[in-house]
């Protein structure tokens, strides 16, 4: 597409005007920086729940004020996005159509302005560049990082919105798991040489959390035993928390997040049980199970009706009254929504404090939105538990909460992964149902038994618990944490629960220097985590050597050494394991001996 030359930016020709009333600090900085800065492009990076429309209306109004701009354009990932952005719009003074559709060309009488799509602006770039050059605009782009150069939102934003007075480029994840460059930002290089996007202003997670505007997050993890059938009809099984192939994870994944199974009811009973204790503090505490598409939706509604005797409000994205659910929901007290991905990204219920990550979808995009939607602060001591499958891929994720990212060029792709999607590909996906897909997948697998367990708890970049059942006196130490705690009252408590778990496991031992020893042993998480890489290859080796299955490898080395699953094994457990595969490779003893 041939590039389109820039009007000249305007010079800043006013002084900087005072901040508006009732701005959060951040906002109140990000305000200043802006007038004073007076670019035609602005960047604003600030973590989901932190308040950005806020902010940006903030500017809005006083460039309208200013008679800088006279006319608005907000343009937002999905209709009910832009529909969430006219409601907060209009409550600052600035009304703008939501309803304004492409084949209609203009917008209602008494709007300053329109809410679009993305979807939208590239389906018809140069109908909302006519708009936007009929009058002096703002633009304001919502979560910007979804518009990457030579796509086609990209291309249509770049296309539409370069004779705008202003731009102000919002988004809470300034990442892409791409290398296409963002129309409007900015890229410096950095000392080695890759090109970095530079924000004018950021507020990430771990200031925000430091300040009190976002609520802590616990991570309540979940492993267990699964068994499947691939579509060469070959039984497996594996942990859920083994450190073993990809492949043989992401089948243990699909296996846990069956309706059919015992994983995935035994863990929305215990986000339930969660819930009920956050509500005892916050009455209107709700829950969100965020699903991978609409079957397992429903059926986990239908799970969660058995549990609590209530029905769950359940969000489709194929459903026209999809936004109104989500509003209702927001607005009132029940206990739980189930939302296909729709959800995951920029819509507010700021009610919602416990969450169920069932969904396989693991791009660090995807996760940071999906998070966003738990953390928005409603008053201090509100913490958000989100419970998810104790893959490594997850807990990864979930241990980098607080780690600020930037969009990076001049790096080779990740997407050498057949399983990955691109996070426009997953927003399209939050609009439409793949149903033939979703159909061939389940043809080629079968899922046969899931069990669960609590594995652990993940918080502020440790780990706590000594794993256990479900329904153990181990998980119920952390689904009683009280609803209203700070984030260093958490970070207290865990520690003293995780204390006595090894002093109630200890009492149940021989009372002899070795107990102690092993015990001791079982909190260093560091040996933990580098044993059972250890143990992970030494299984992957024997797998190709003997040519049996992960899973039924791991079976027999617990069969023969005892102990539990490898999410709650011991040092000591761990190296008796490895020790008997080494056994094995030099011929003493052998497996089913």
């Amino acid at each position: 597409m041939t590039a389109i030359p820039e009007p000249a930016a305007p010079a800043p020709t006013h002084p900087v005007p005072p901040v508006p009333e009732g701005l959060r600090q951040w906002q109140a900085e990000a305000f200043t920086k802006y007038f004073q800065l007076r670019r035609r492009d602005f960047l604003a990076v600030a973590t989901p729940g932190a308040g950005k429309t806020r902010f940006a209306l903030s500017v809005a109004k006083t460039l309208f004020d200013l008679r800088i701009v006279d006319r608005l354009y907000v343009v937002a990932p999905t209709d009910h996005l832009k529909r969430q952005w006219a409601d907060n719009a209009a409550a600052a003074g600035l009304p703008i159509d939501p309803n304004f559709k492409n084949s209609d060309g203009a917008h209602g009488r008494g709007y300053v302005g329109v809410a679009v799509t993305y979807a939208q602006v590239a389906m018809k770039p140069m109908l909302h560049r006519a708009k936007t050059e009929a009058g002096k605009t703002l633009v304001i782009l919502d979560e910007i990082h979804h518009g990457g150069d030579a796509l086609s939102w990209g291309d249509g934003i770049r296309e539409a919105f370069t004779p705008a007075v202003c731009r102000l480029s919002l988004t809470g994840t300034p990442f892409r798991s791409d290398t296409a460059p963002i129309p409007f930002v900015e890229y410096e290089a950095d000392h080695e040489g890759i090109r970095r996007s530079r924000a004018d202003y950021t507020y990430g997670y771990g200031h925000a959390l430091k300040d009190g505007v976002v609520r802590p997050v616990m991570f309540m993890a979940y492993s267990g035993s699964m068994r499947w059938k691939t579509s060469a009809g070959e039984e497996m099984s594996a942990g859920l928390a083994d450190l073993v192939t990809k492949d043989v994870t992401a089948q243990a994944w699909r296996t846990a997040l069956n309706p059919e199974g015992e994983w995935i009811p035994a863990v929305l009973a215990a986000a339930d049980k969660r819930l009920e204790e956050v509500r005892r503090a916050v009455p209107d505490a709700g829950g969100l199970v965020i699903a991978t598409d609409h079957v397992t939706a429903r059926a986990y509604a239908g799970i969660l009706k058995r549990i609590t005797g209530e029905s769950a409000t359940i969000v489709l994205s194929d459903d026209k009254k999809a936004s109104k659910a989500i509003e209702d929901f927001s607005a009132g007290s029940s206990r739980w929504m189930v939302a296909v991905r729709m959800v995951s990204e920029g819509v507010d219920v700021p009610r919602l404090s416990v969450g169920v990550y069932a969904t396989s979808t693991s791009t660090p995009l995807f996760f940071a939105q999906a998070v966003g939607r738990y953390v928005r602060m409603r008053r201090r001591g509100e913490t958000a538990s989100i419970f998810l499958p104790s893959v490594p891929v997850l807990m990864a994720l979930a241990n980098e909460m607080e780690a600020e990212r930037d969009h990076a060029l001049d790096r080779p792709t990740e997407p050498t992964d057949p399983d990955f999607i691109p996070e426009e590909e997953l927003m399209d996906e939050a609009n439409r149902e793949e149903k033939a897909s979703d159909s061939l997948t389940r043809a080629s697998f079968e899922a046969l038994d899931s069990q669960a367990s609590f594995d652990k708890v993940l918080f502020d970049g440790a780990e706590f618990g000594l794993g256990g059942d479900v329904g153990s006196a181990e998980e119920m130490d952390f689904l009683g944490i009280p609803g209203l705690l700070d984030a260093e009252q958490v970070n207290e408590l865990l520690r003293k629960r995780q204390h006595e778990q090894i002093r109630r496991q200890s009492s149940r031992q021989p009372q002899d220097a070795g107990a102690d020893a092993e015990f001791e042993e079982s909190v260093d998480h560091r040996r933990i985590k580098e044993l059972r890489g250890q143990l992970s290859k030494s299984v992957s080796a024997w797998a190709a050597r003997s040519g049996m299955a992960h899973g039924v490898i791991h079976s027999e080395l617990r069969r023969l050494t005892g102990g539990p699953a490898v999410a709650q094994a011991s040092a000591s457990q761990l190296e008796a394991r490895i020790a008997r595969l080494q056994d094995w490779f030099v011929g003493r003893g052998k497996p089913g001996a």
